[in-house]
């Protein structure tokens, strides 16, 4: 390999490492026949970007607000709501790092900036973000009146937020996220809450049993599923074409379980 063929592929790292990872989500969707657009949901002075993919159905369908990744609104996240509108969904996802003028996920330049910018938003404006794209959901001509929240590792914690500070969910699906601080106000959760986590997960799965007693004691509704063999993230990394067999199949098993307790919703 020359010299200048190493100095190439070291800056197409440097400045695309997300996207170059993710080829297999992007090329997914550039292949979809479904529609998606991109939107612009106004709160006060935020103008927060959304990816909405609409299912091809007759009538009208649950939404699902899908939260992302500590790695910001990725190409799998999207492809993610393409999914969900396979399976009969509109899905919401907000990249939760816009909101004022010029920024994105896309304007940044490496996974470490997106994780930082990532890390260091607010509840109160996660919260507030989440509640302004649900009333955005709930106003859509083709939403039929139901819906859910879905989040993965970041978002999975911010999936509890969701439940604790939003009225109207009939379901939030906890991909390996911590509850944190939504642990102690799971009082204020309204519907079931459903967990698919890794066997090799401990910093998140370690949780699980606290969770338990948490919502026990609240009398709420919760469903956890640790998968054997499974280590974080199994949601993108078991949908990758050298997915690791056991992240394949709780994939596999966690999204099948996902859209039937959607379709099951009412």
């Amino acid at each position: 390999m020359t010299r200048i063929m190493t100095f190439a592929i070291l800056l197409n790292l440097l400045f695309c490492p997300a996207a170059d990872a993710q080829d297999w989500a992007r090329e997914k969707l550039e292949k979809s026949p479904r529609h998606l657009e991109w939107v612009d949901v106004q709160r006060n002075d935020r103008k927060i970007k959304c990816f909405v993919a609409y299912p091809e159905i007759k009538g009208k369908a649950t939404v699902v607000l899908v939260i992302h990744e500590i790695f910001g609104l990725s190409d799998w996240v999207r492809e993610v709501c393409d999914d969900l509108a396979k399976n009969g969904f509109i899905a919401i996802a907000p990249d939760f790092l816009s909101g004022k003028p010029g920024e994105e996920t896309a304007k940044y330049n490496s996974v470490d900036e997106i994780r930082k910018a990532v890390s260091a938003l607010p509840r109160e404006q996660l919260s507030a973000d989440m509640a302004a794209v649900l009333d955005y959901g709930k106003h859509l001509p083709s939403a039929n009146g139901t819906f859910a929240a879905a989040g993965f590792c970041w978002g999975g914690t911010q999936t509890w937020l969701a439940m604790t500070s939003l009225k109207g969910l009939k379901a939030g699906l906890v991909f390996y996220g911590n509850p944190n601080a939504s642990l102690e106000e799971v009082d204020k959760i309204e519907a079931p809450v459903y967990g698919f986590y890794g066997e090799n997960d401990n910093r998140v799965t370690s949780t699980v049993d606290d969770t338990i007693i948490k919502m026990k004691d609240a009398s709420k509704t919760f469903s956890p599923k640790i998968y054997k063999g499974a280590g974080h993230g199994f949601m993108r990394s078991g949908e990758s074409p050298d997915a690791k067999e056991p992240d394949r199949a709780a994939r596999d098993d966690a999204w099948s379980k996902m859209t039937t307790i959607l379709h099951n919703l009412k």
